[in-house]
This record gives structure tokens, sequence and C-alpha cells, in this order.
């Protein structure tokens, strides 16, 4: 039987390394002084920015048919620009048949380039081809200066082609900075473009 050929390969990938994510070239053009102005930071240092990004999608249906994963983990490769690697259940779940060490989904880590470059997909093309999007709720802060939140279907991003997929699902989104509070975590986020809500 012929081996199967992963979305990688088959699908249009994006090249996330030949050029300054416009985000990045925002945060140090922009964002920067803006942050410093309205905080008073004594030092560029001390101004907040993006730290990681990590992308995580679960998957129950590995359980009963473990290979489905490898399609998720090509799916989340081709979305992030970096390969993404399954995660296990730490500890056994009777009810849900969860043995401890069952892969049951992936997550991609993204740093630097790739996190830029990731942020800017998000918020440019795949946030707005949600249904019926009207902002993301600021209630995902985590009093930490991180902020978490849910996509419900990978379709939204352009490098997963509908025809490729065999079942839509979401993923979870959480975007790490080095902001002390969610205030200046919020407007770092808000002035590297991220779509929140006016009214929450």
């Amino acid at each position: 039987m012929a081996k199967r050929k992963s979305l990688v390969e088959v699908g249009e990938g994006i090249n996330i390394r030949s050029f300054i994510p416009r985000s990045k070239k925002l945060y140090d053009e922009e964002v920067v002084k803006k942050l410093m102005d309205e905080f008073g930071y004594k030092s560029i240092m001390a101004v907040p920015k993006l730290e990681k990004i990590v992308v995580n999608v679960g998957w129950g249906e590995a359980v009963s048919d473990p290979d489905s994963l490898d399609v998720v983990v090509d799916e989340l490769t081709l979305m992030t620009g970096q390969k993404a690697v399954k995660t296990y259940a730490k500890k056994s779940i009777s009810n849900f048949k969860i043995r401890k060490g069952l892969a049951i989904g992936a997550k991609v880590t993204l740093r630097k380039t790739l996190m830029y470059n990731f942020f800017d997909i998000l918020v440019n093309i795949a946030l707005p081809r949600t249904k019926d999007f009207n902002g993301v709720s600021t209630k995902g802060f985590d009093g930490r200066g991180n902020f978490s939140f849910s996509i419900k279907e990978q379709i939204v991003f352009p490098s997963i082609k509908y025809e490729m997929i065999k079942q839509v699902h979401g993923l979870d989104v959480t975007i790490v900075t080095t902001a002390k509070t969610d205030l200046e975590a919020y407007k770092l986020l808000k002035y590297l473009g991220f779509p929140f809500k006016e009214k929450d």
C-alpha cells in the first residue's frame, strides 16, 4: 500500500523566514514609543513584547483512530510554519478511555520571526475570515499579561485548503508576553493590531 502523503507535502506552505513580519516592524517603529509614552518606562528593555505564541489542538478522536492525529499535526504545521508535535495524556481518564501516555493532541510553540509571522496571518487574514466575526473577547487575559482564546475552525487559515481536510476542528491560541499586567498586555496587542471587541 502506498504511503500516505502528508498535507505538508501536498499543501501550499508559506515562506515565513525570508522577510521581516509586518507586526515586528510595527513594534520596533511605533509600538515601543507608544508604550513608553503611555506607561513611562525608563528603558526600552522594560517595554512589554511578545515572547511566544502557543497553538494547541486537542484531539479526542485519537483514542479510536490514532492515525487521524497525523492529519492534525500536518495541518498545524501548515498553519504555523513550524513542525507541530504530538501531546500526550498526563494521566488516565477511564470515562473517556484515555490512558496515560496516549497521544491526544498537537501543539506548536512559536518564537521570534515565526511567532510574528503567525501573528500577522492571525490578525490580518484568519480572524477576519471567521464567520460573523466582530472581534475577540478580552476575557482571555490570565492576570499575568498573557492572553488565550479559541478559534472554531482551522479552515480560516489560508494555508488550509478545504478539499484537503478530513474534519473541521478548532484550536486554542495563547499569546505569552513579557507584560507584568493585563492592561499592559492589552495595550501591546491592541497597538499591534489585534482585533479586540470594542465593548466586552
